[in-house]
């Protein structure tokens, strides 16, 4: 298992312009993603790290961090607290950061895993807009439960960024993204796949750059590592509907991944299990490898386990590097409002465009009927 160090140490640059799914063509979207790292004037966080811990950010990370975490597992009736002689420490980038078996749970919270989101919004072929402010975005989704804490910083000022919102969304236990019908998204006969809303969601940002999710560990699809989406809407107006509306714009748009180790032990779970998808390995992901082939580049989620069994869950970190300076508007691949999922055939690859085409609904969905969702670990 990995964790955080109690340094700064590289940078996780999240995959931002390269996102690929089954049938999508990610040579042009690694292209871009390797012309961003070649370009970036900052690869990583460590300047910022004096300047977090004398604002108190990096307190309050541990404090936040180990309280969510404990809540996690009271919850689920894991009273006793997992010993951490029985933490592992894999750094999965073979840098030694020198982990023992009696680190604390300060050292553990208190780093800053960071990943620089790019500004290009090439956020691949299954976004969908539209969708639900929430916390969790689980609904009816059998898997590991896993909780998501991130962290937005400007890279420029070193100062949390805060009253943005964070969308995230990621494919089910068997490889399929909810809200789209398409050819390699499992059954793509099920034309009602498109009104889908699970494992799709969006949160503010508080005082910290802090969002929080309720999600399950995602499964796995042909061609691509296990990875989450991610993107930072700025200026965005929250609609009574709890949507951010259709007429969709973005700043910044990335991936991040998990341990192999993890994901194999997820993988021989229920019903992880059940997928007769290939496996991609990290080492094997072509925008992964575009990644780490940049020096500081981490793009991985810290985590723990709530007990010593996975099927338990898992609660993950990781901080976001952005320059707050940019934003743009995209064209989702389908739209979500209040009679369900409309599939955007000007979508094209889900790249930079607008709002949706001629004969689309436009601006905010009218439902007010938000899933079922919880606010608790």
């Amino acid at each position: 298992m990995r964790f955080a160090s109690s340094v700064i140490s590289g940078l996780a640059l999240l995959v931002g312009s390269t996102v690929a799914h089954p049938g999508h063509d990610i040579s042009h979207e690694i292209k871009e993603r390797r012309e961003f790292l070649n370009s970036v004037k900052r690869t990583n966080l460590d300047h910022c790290a004096p300047k977090l811990k004398a604002r108190g950010v990096e307190k309050r990370n541990v404090e936040r961090r180990a309280a969510l975490l404990e809540k996690a597992r009271v919850k689920r009736g894991l009273n006793k607290k997992r010993s951490l002689d029985s933490v592992l420490a894999t750094d999965h980038n073979a840098t030694g950061l020198g982990y023992t078996p009696s680190t604390d749970a300060t050292t553990l919270f208190a780093g800053y895993n960071a990943c620089l989101l790019t500004p290009e919004v090439t956020q691949g072929p299954y976004y969908v807009g539209g969708e639900y402010v929430r916390e969790n975005v689980i609904e009816d989704q059998a898997g590991v439960d896993t909780i998501l804490d991130y962290q937005v910083i400007d890279v420029n000022t070193c100062e949390p960024v805060t009253d943005v919102y964070v969308e995230m969304w990621h494919c089910n236990s068997t490889g399929v993204y909810g809200g789209i019908v398409a050819s390699g998204n499992g059954d793509n006969t099920d034309e009602t796949n498109i009104n889908n809303t699970w494992l799709r969601g969006i949160q503010k940002t508080d005082s910290d750059g802090v969002a929080q999710f309720e999600s399950i560990f995602p499964g796995h699809y042909t061609g691509r590592a296990t990875h989450i989406h991610i993107m930072i809407h700025q200026n965005a107006v929250l609609f009574a509907n709890s949507t951010l509306g259709n007429n969709v714009s973005a700043s910044h748009v990335g991936q991040a991944f998990f341990d192999q180790d993890l994901i194999t032990s997820v993988e021989l779970t229920e019903p992880y299990n059940t997928n007769t998808q290939e496996l991609t390995l990290n080492a094997d992901d072509g925008i992964l490898s575009t990644e780490t082939a940049t020096d500081g580049v981490d793009p991985f989620f810290e985590y723990t386990l709530l007990s010593d069994d996975v099927t338990d869950g898992l609660f993950a970190w990781v901080a976001f590097g952005i320059n707050a300076t940019q934003s743009q508007s995209i064209t989702p691949a389908a739209f979500y409002y209040k009679d369900g999922g409309v599939a955007n055939p000007d979508s094209g690859a889900g790249g930079p465009g607008g709002a949706p085409p001629s004969g689309f609904p436009s601006g905010v969905p009218s439902s007010t009927a938000v899933p079922s969702t919880s606010t608790s670990a």
